[in-house]
């Protein structure tokens, strides 16, 4: 079984030094590029198309497939400072637990105020809305590890926000609406009465549980509303730019496993909108494409229930339930999809980020789905063995992660095994309490169910 040495830590931290001062962009080295968006007219939308919805730099990232590094602007570099670098972690008891001559390495988020890597990405959203001089910000959040990253960065640069936190996780983690209204943010359970779209979809499904495409409608919606054109809607996942300032975790792991002499066979990541996998995979996907690393393997992992990567078609498609935002080439299983009220809150999205989406559709990256028992099971057991209670979503990442670990034990192959751990889950106690008491129901959605949710697909003309 694996020992301890003096070259091998439980927990590796690199100095703030050795913090990247650039977000790496995966585009550049794609073969093929993922699709740009594009106007229900089917033509592509340009910066102007995008500026009532969006920060003006942000677009620019959001467009750009040409450049391969953004630098990370000073103030925003001084904040990462506060909680960056994560640790990069050997799982010594759990491959002891598994019995596998594995290594087992994770990149541990949850050390922040958020509790997951959404505070990468929230700080420089709300540093360049504050840049251009807007006052308010809107957003949606799932399990609400977004909401609060955002909140957070909201607060540090004095901008008012609005959230829309996706109803049955409004019900289910209260403490996360805490932490958000602490932070100084207003937080309103979507769909709700307060937008057009929200009353729209509740007149049509009174009982709605909500869902991250119903709740980007109603952010931008509010976004669009704010007066003399001083507010700006903002997305914790799928689009480029979230994937991009995401790129900081894969970096940061990057350089500590090439001081430890290491670099990983798989690397396995939880799928929602895709921004933490497509930021960890980052830097090891480059050397895949251009040929440096060409047999290590991408797993992206989905719940059950919600299974675009694995049962989602591959076409353009609105992000968001109301039909507002522009169309992305994705993943989907429609945006009028309502998945079932699971704990997972935060990988309960219709699509996929189009960078991962392209990648899978091209055969770089696999993609599995999993039932949110057994992701429970894996979640408890590596919480007693690395003393971390994840959260439900991560610990889709850790199921798959064992199972990967398992196979070397029956094949003897000694393969290095690298996942993400994108927070805690010490505000999805009302999930774990439910997995104890033997409550908790898998839901897998029928053929009937997503061909219900494909109808939504629009038609774009020229396009599809």
């Amino acid at each position: 079984m694996p020992a301890t040495t003096a070259t091998e830590p439980y927990r590796l931290y690199l100095r703030e030094d050795q913090i990247p001062t650039s977000w790496y962009n995966l585009r550049v080295d794609m073969p093929e590029k993922p699709e740009p968006m594009r106007l229900p007219n089917g033509a592509v939308a340009t910066h102007a198309d995008l500026a009532p919805v969006f920060a003006d730099a942000l677009i620019d990232q959001e467009l750009d497939d040409d450049t391969a590094e953004f630098a990370i602007p000073d103030p925003v570099l001084e904040m990462y400072k506060v909680y960056r670098p994560s640790p990069l972690c050997r799982a010594y008891n759990l491959e002891r637990a598994l019995g596998t001559p594995a290594k087992i390495f994770y990149k541990f988020e949850g050390n922040n105020t958020s509790g997951s890597h959404k505070l990468n990405s929230a700080l420089a959203q709300a540093y360049y809305a504050h840049e251009q001089g807007l006052t308010t910000i809107t957003t949606e959040t799932g399990a609400g590890q977004w909401g609060t990253a955002l909140a957070e960065a909201a607060a540090h640069y004095h901008l008012d926000l609005d959230v829309f936190m996706v109803k049955c996780s409004y019900e289910q983690k209260p403490f996360r609406r805490n932490i958000m209204e602490t932070f100084g943010a207003t937080v309103t359970p979507s769909p709700s009465a307060t937008t057009e779209v929200g009353r729209r979809i509740l007149a049509e499904h009174p009982d709605s549980t909500g869902s991250l495409g119903t709740a980007i409608s109603e952010a931008v919606e509010r976004a669009l509303h704010v007066p003399e054109n001083r507010g700006r809607y903002q997305l914790g996942s799928v689009l480029n730019q979230v994937v991009l300032h995401q790129s900081i975790i894969g970096l940061e792991s990057y350089e500590a496993l090439r001081e430890e002499g290491e670099y990983p066979d798989v690397v396995i990541g939880c799928a929602g909108g895709g921004s933490n996998l497509g930021g960890l995979i980052a830097p090891f996907m480059r050397d895949k494409l251009t040929g440096a690393r060409p047999d290590t393997r991408f797993i992206a992992v989905e719940p059950a229930s919600c299974p675009s990567l694995t049962r989602g078609r591959y076409a353009y498609d609105f992000a968001d339930t109301g039909q507002t935002c522009p169309l992305c080439k994705m993943y989907t299983l429609g945006n009028g999809f309502i998945p079932s009220p699971d704990h997972a809150g935060g990988l309960r999205y219709h699509g996929m980020s189009p960078i991962v989406s392209k990648l899978r559709h091209d055969g770089y990256l696999e993609a599995v789905a999993v039932r949110q028992t057994e992701v429970f099971e894996a979640a408890e057991r590596f919480a007693k063995l690395e003393t971390i209670l994840p959260a439900p979503e991560s610990a889709h990442a850790i199921l798959v992660a064992m199972r990967e670990a398992e196979r070397c034990r029956e094949t003897g192959e000694a393969k290095t095994i690298l996942f993400g751990l994108t927070g805690t889950g010490y505000f999805d106690m009302v999930a774990y309490d439910k997995f104890n008491r033997g409550e908790m129901e898998d839901h897998v959605p029928t053929d009937e169910e997503l061909e219900a949710g494909f109808a939504t697909i629009p038609s774009v003309p020229g396009v599809q």
